[in-house]
């Protein structure tokens, strides 16, 4: 299982896949998620050893920092972000869900990594890139009072970075209304 994640967001599409080719050609890196972001970005998501990704990130910095917005490094980060990145879905239903949005994809990850490290939930799935306007959003489950706290953790980091959108407690979520959660 990788040990780090990276995000890095472009300002358009042709620098960020001149920087998809110098990271990669850099490092043994997998990309996760390599596509455009409304309105007019580009995003790529990437995990690897910790050593790899930063070395990654690092080369792309030095060679295409002026069309770079935004980037995240997580070294450390949870084994179910990235399963849930890779597109690991739990559909049981759960007691409580929890659903997290944020404005932007790397302070969203953030969040979700540290809400699944500090609180008692567990994480259903999480949706980043096309078709949500730049935006990303996280479903947790788990217990009402732990799914309450997550969302208070999630919301408290966002608004920290001041791209928080919205956080929905769903209590005793209906068997129909769960495989739509993800879609």
């Amino acid at each position: 299982m990788p040990d780090a994640i990276a995000l890095l967001e472009f300002d358009s599409v042709a620098s960020g896949l001149s920087a998809l080719n110098t990271l990669v050609k850099r490092a043994p890196v997998s990309v996760l998620e390599a596509n455009l972001v409304e309105p007019g970005k580009y995003l790529i998501l990437f995990v690897g050893g910790v050593a790899e990704v930063q070395e990654s990130v690092g080369s792309v910095v030095e060679n295409h920092d002026e069309a770079l917005l935004s980037q995240l490094f997580l070294p450390g980060v949870h084994p179910a972000l990235v399963a849930g990145l890779r597109g690991h879905e739990d559909h049981a239903t759960p007691d409580t869900v929890g659903v997290v949005e944020g404005h932007d994809v790397s302070g969203t990850l953030a969040a979700c990594d540290r809400v699944i490290k500090d609180t008692m939930v567990s994480l259903s799935g999480i949706r980043v890139a096309v078709g949500l306007g730049g935006r990303a959003y996280f479903v947790v489950a788990g217990l009402q009072h732990d799914v309450e706290e997550a969302l208070l953790v999630a919301t408290e980091i966002l608004q920290d970075r001041d791209v928080f959108f919205r956080a929905e407690c769903i209590c005793r979520p209906h068997d129909e209304m769960v495989p739509w959660l993800l879609r």
